[in-house]
């Protein structure tokens, strides 16, 4: 019987095993000491030749490790994001459903960070899929809307990723109390309409847009009335 691709049931579920091999040596040992024989041996394999039948060379293997992980993340938290009624709820439930799938996969996480930094500079990797793209387009449709202020997406997409994706180096973190901070922090940071009390939004010093401040009674008191 054969799938849609062309590949046989066994043949599909051989090569999710060598994958899962992959992800668990690059999470274990890092992306430069992953080589066909330590995942061989991690899965189990008589010989390197089982995983080149399957993947020509290692940039296919590292390419399927990247779209396995990130097609799960991706299933796992669009529903969530569908299920809200509005955009800035929808990043609440991006941060809150992201962190819940790190929590719950570690080490599919590990591995997709130490691939992204050590083939950071490897075109033959496609990641433009990536959850920093898809961020990024995320706060560009929230400013359109009307709903995010206005801010570099890419910058603020970097940041947002970079405060989810440290979690997976952190095994200790409490989960919890990280996502309410973050889901409060970014909300804070992008929202178009602060809410009363808020504190007001901080400009770099110099910039000529400082904030004025009320000048203190002792310095009122000391005025020069003689002008």
């Amino acid at each position: 019987m054969q799938v849609t691709d062309g590949r046989s049931l066994a043949a599909q579920a051989r090569r999710a095993q060598i994958v899962d091999a992959a992800i668990e040596v690059i999470a274990a040992a890092g992306f430069a000491q992953c080589s066909f024989g330590r995942i061989a041996k991690h899965a189990g394999l008589s010989s390197t030749r089982l995983i080149s039948y399957h993947f020509e060379d290692k940039n296919e293997l590292i390419q399927a490790v990247v779209d396995t992980v990130l097609g799960e993340a991706t299933r796992y938290v669009q529903p969530r994001i569908a299920a809200t009624a509005d955009r800035r709820a929808a990043l609440a439930a991006y941060i809150t459903a992201n962190l819940e799938f790190l929590h719950d996969h570690p080490t599919r996480i590990r591995a997709l960070v130490e691939i992204f930094a050590g083939a950071r500079n490897d075109d033959r990797l496609t990641t433009s899929d990536t959850p920093r793209a898809v961020a990024i387009d995320f706060f560009r449709a929230g400013q359109r809307e009307g709903v995010f202020r206005r801010f570099d997406p890419e910058v603020m997409a970097t940041v947002l990723r970079a405060a989810i994706d440290a979690v997976a180096m952190q095994p200790d973190v409490d989960h919890a109390a990280y996502t309410g901070e973050l889901v409060e922090l970014f909300d804070r940071v992008t929202r178009a309409d602060p809410a009363p009390g808020d504190a007001p939004r901080l400009t770099p010093a110099g910039s000529g847009d400082e904030p004025r401040h009320p000048r203190r009674a002792a310095d009122r008191g000391t005025e020069r009335t003689d002008r």
